[in-house]
C-alpha cells in the first residue's frame, strides 16, 4: 500500500486499446454480477458508456449516503459550539473536533481509502460507512473512503456533458443533511443540555442510530446493480470523446490542473470549514444582547437557515447548468463569495452594543454561493484524467483536510481579535481558491467546453466523430488522437 503516490498503477493505453475491439455493452457492464468480487482497474468492462437511465439506480443509492454526509457534517459544526460551553475551552481548542474530523480525510484518501478503491473498486467502499459511531477520527476515515469513491463515481458515472450536473445535483442532498442536522440538534439533542448547558448525554443515542441506519443501507448496497467503473473504463471513454482540444494523456505526475485544484479544494474547504465552524460564535457576537447560552440555542436555528441557503443554492446552481457553462457559474459564485465574505467583516451595524443584523445576513449570503464550489471544483479537476481518475480522486478528497487546518487558525485569531473580524482568514484561503477558476477559464475553458457537447453516453454505444476511436473505426489517419507519453 505505502505512501508511494506517484508510482505507476493505471493501465497503460495499449493494455486499454487491445480490449476496445471486443468491449461489452453498458448494459453487459449493469449486469456484471461483481458484488461478491474485485475487478480488475485494467479491465474495460463497458460502464465507460453508461446512458442516463442505466446511471439512475447508482446515482440514486450514492445520493442518499451524501445526505447522511451532510448530516454528520452539520452536526459536527453543532457540537463545536456545544462543546465550546460544555467544557469551558477556547475557540481554539474547539477547533479540535474539526482537526480529528478532517485530518481522517488527509490521511485516508492518500493511505488505506485510496488503496481500498482501487483493490476492489467503487461498490465496496461503501460498506466501511459502518465505524460511524466511534470518535471524531473513525467517523472522518469512514466518511473519506466514501468521498474517495462516491464523489468521482458520481462524476463518471454516466454521459460525461453531465459530469458538473450529477454531482451538484446528488451533493444537493448532502445539504439537505446540513440543514436537518441544525435543526434536530436545537431541538432534539440538545433540547434537555441541564442548566448550565453541560450536559452531552444525548449525542452517543445520535451517533448510534446513525450507525444502525448505516449498517442497514450497506446491505442494501452490497446485494444493489451498482456497475463498477474501472480505470480502463474512463481511459475508454475519454478515447470516446472528442479529441480535437489538444488533450494530452500525460503521466500522473504531469497532471497540473489536477493538482491545482487539490490546492484550491484545500483553501476552499478550509474557508467554508472555519466559517461554518464558527457561524454560531459569530451569532453569539452579533447578539451581544443576549446570554451566552441563549444566544448558542438561537444560533443554531440561524445556522440552519443559512445551511438551507447553501441547500437552494447547490439546487439553483444545477439548474444553471442548463443554461451556461460550469466553469464560468465557478467563477461568478467565487466572485460573489468574496464580495459578501469582505462585507461580513467590514459591516457592523449594531456598533458591538445590539445586533449586527446587517454583517449576519452578508455571512449567511456567503453560504448560498459556497454551495456550488466543492462538487464543482471536484469534478473539473477530474476532466481529462482517463485512466487516472481514482488516484486523482484521492488527491482531491485528502485536499479536505483544509478543514482541519484552517478552523484552528481561525478559532485562535478570533480569541484575540473577535469571531468577526478574524473572518480574514477565510477569506485569505479563498482568495486562493479563487484563482482555480481564473486559470480554468484562461487556459482549460476549450477542452471543459468539448466534455460539455459530448455524445458520449447519451446513446448506448455512440462515440463522438472526431475521437479517436472514431478515426480508427473509419481507418482514417488518426490526427485526433490524444497523444501518449511515457509514464
Amino acid at each position: 500500500m505505502g505512501l508511494n503516490l506517484f508510482r505507476k498503477e493505471e493501465p497503460m493505453l495499449e493494455e486499454i486499446h487491445a480490449q476496445q475491439d471486443r468491449r461489452p455493452s453498458a448494459a453487459e457492464a449493469v449486469a456484471i454480477d461483481g458484488r461478491r468480487k474485485s475487478i480488475s482497474d485494467k479491465v474495460v468492462t463497458g460502464a465507460s458508456q453508461l446512458t442516463t437511465r442505466q446511471s439512475i439506480i447508482p446515482v440514486t443509492l450514492i445520493t442518499l449516503l451524501f445526505f447522511l454526509w451532510g448530516f454528520a457534517y452539520g452536526l459536527l459544526d453543532v457540537l463545536n459550539s456545544r462543546f465550546k460551553v460544555a467544557l469551558d475551552i477556547s475557540q481554539g481548542m474547539s477547533s479540535g473536533l474539526q482537526a480529528s474530523y478532517f485530518g481522517a480525510c488527509f490521511i485516508g484518501p492518500l493511505t488505506y481509502s485510496g488503496w481500498f478503491v482501487r483493490k476492489f473498486g467503487y461498490r465496496f467502499t461503501e460498506c466501511s460507512f459502518g465505524g460511524f459511531c466511534g470518535s471524531m477520527f473513525v467517523v472522518g476515515s469512514g466518511l473519506s473512503t466514501l468521498e474517495t469513491s462516491a464523489n468521482p463515481y458520481i462524476a463518471v458515472c454516466g454521459p460525461p456533458k453531465w459530469s458538473e450536473f450529477r454531482l451538484e445535483l446528488s451533493q444537493s442532498f448532502q445539504a439537505v443533511g446540513s440543514v436537518v442536522a441544525p435543526v434536530l440538534a436545537s431541538y432534539v439533542i440538545f433540547k434537555n443540555v441541564g442548566a448550565d448547558g453541560k450536559s452531552l448525554d444525548a449525542v452517543q443515542y445520535v451517533y448510534l442510530g446513525i450507525a444502525v441506519f448505516v449498517g442497514l443501507l450497506a446491505i442494501v448496497f452490497y446485494f444493489a446493480p451498482i456497475p463498477e467503473i474501472t480505470d480502463a473504463d474512463m481511459a475508454d471513454q475519454a478515447e470516446m470523446t472528442t479529441a480535437t482540444t489538444g488533450y494530452v494523456d500525460k503521466p500522473f505526475r504531469k497532471q497540473t490542473t489536477l493538482f491545482f485544484g487539490t490546492l484550491a479544494q484545500f483553501s476552499y474547504v478550509g474557508g467554508q470549514v472555519g466559517i461554518a465552524s464558527y457561524f454560531i460564535n459569530y451569532y453569539a457576537q452579533a447578539r451581544p444582547d443576549k446570554p451566552v447560552l441563549e444566544s448558542h440555542h438561537e444560533g443554531s436555528n440561524y445556522y440552519a437557515i443559512a445551511q438551507g441557503l447553501f441547500a437552494i443554492g447547490r439546487f439553483s446552481a444545477a439548474g444553471l447548468m442548463y443554461i451556461t457553462k460550469p466553469h464560468w457559474i465557478l467563477l461568478a459564485y467565487q466572485t460573489m463569495i468574496m464580495i459578501f465574505i469582505i462585507a461580513a467583516i467590514a459591516v457592523d451595524t449594531g456598533a458591538s452594543i445590539r445586533p449586527n443584523w446587517g454583517g449576519l445576513s452578508m455571512l449567511m449570503i456567503v453560504l448560498f454561493f459556497e454551495s456550488y464550489i466543492f462538487p464543482t471544483i471536484f469534478a473539473l479537476s477530474l476532466r481529462g484524467l482517463g485512466r487516472h481518475t481514482k488516484r486523482g480522486a484521492s488527491f482531491l478528497v485528502a485536499s479536505v483536510c483544509g478543514g482541519a487546518v484552517v478552523p484552528a487558525i481561525l478559532g485562535n485569531v478570533a480569541d484575540r481579535i473577535g469571531t468577526r473580524k478574524a473572518m480574514v482568514v477565510p477569506l485569505a484561503f479563498f482568495l486562493v481558491a479563487w484563482s482555480f477558476p481564473i486559470y480554468l477559464n484562461m487556459f482549460r475553458a476549450k477542452e471543459l467546453d468539448a466534455y460539455r457537447e459530448s455524445h458520449v453516453g447519451i446513446s448506448e454505444g455512440e462515440f463522438d466523430p472526431d475521437s479517436r476511436l472514431a478515426s480508427v473505426s473509419e481507418k482514417k489517419p488518426d490526427i485526433g488522437s490524444r497523444q501518449i507519453e511515457s509514464v
